[in-house]
This record gives C-alpha cells, structure tokens and sequence, in this order.
C-alpha cells in the first residue's frame, strides 16, 4: 500500500483518493474506516461549558465518573452529555477499546503497556496519561492493537 500526500495551493479542501485496480474488500474497509473516522464527533462541553465537536482522533480516553462521562484529550478534559456505552457503539471503528465498565481508550495513543503489578495492567498512553484494566480484558486489547497494526 502507499500513501502520498500531494500539498498544492489549488487545493483549498481536503481530498482522500483510494486507488486501485478493482473494488474488493480492502478497498471497502478503508472506505468505511475513513467515513467512520472523518464523519464521527463526539459532541462535548468544555470547562465554560461552550460546545466543542471533538474528532475522535484527538480523543485519548472517555470514562465515567461521578454520574458524567467525560472527554480526556492532549491537553483540556470535556464532559459529554451521551452514555459510554452509547460513545462505543458509535466509535467502535474509530479506534477505541473498552478497558474496563467505566473507560474506552483510543488504541492508538497507546504508548505502552506495563504488566508488572499483579492482577492490574497499566496503560501508559502518549501524552503521558496513565490508566488501569485487568487481565481479562488484556485479550480483547491486544486484538485490537494487533489489527491497528495491520492497516
């Protein structure tokens, strides 16, 4: 597979090409993948409580906690007015993965895991944001990772 990126001033919106010589299934899952990425937002509420529409690949982490269910991303945490398990049929082919009832995490920010403590597994995410799940749900996050890796 290759993938270029053509930067020119008679561009003014952004343009995805998939070129090949037929329509098969790998050209459909990267069709939808794309539309599921590009046309999902998350709807959510910053600190002033202005409505931000967040593009789930700048989310790293949505959990619960005391009744809401919030937005972590980079840099601000956002509250979300919909349910996570409303969030993760929505998002399940943009890249996150339940880690425990309370949290989705993106898969992709996943910097690594850290299997040291007995029982629990941390997971260290890019930004430096460090979270918990168990050893039951290592198996469904390494499927996941594994098949990122594979795109």
């Amino acid at each position: 597979m290759q993938i270029k990126a053509v930067i020119n001033e008679n561009f003014k919106d952004l343009e995805l090409h998939v070129c090949k010589d037929k329509m098969d299934s790998e050209v459909r899952e990267i069709i939808s993948t794309l539309h599921g990425f590009l046309d999902s937002k998350i709807v959510a509420r910053d600190e002033i409580g202005n409505t931000v529409n967040l593009r789930p690949g700048e989310v790293i982490s949505l959990y619960a906690s005391n009744q809401k269910v919030y937005a972590l991303s980079s840099d601000k945490q956002y509250t979300v007015q919909k349910k996570l398990y409303e969030l993760e049929n929505e998002l399940e082919k943009a890249c996150f993965v339940r880690i425990s009832k309370s949290e989705l995490v993106n898969y992709k920010m996943i910097k690594c895991l850290d299997m040291s403590m007995t029982g629990t597994i941390k997971l260290v995410m890019k930004n430096g944001y460090e979270t918990y799940t168990s050893r039951r749900n290592i198996v469904k996050i390494k499927e996941v990772l594994v098949k990122g890796n594979e795109r």
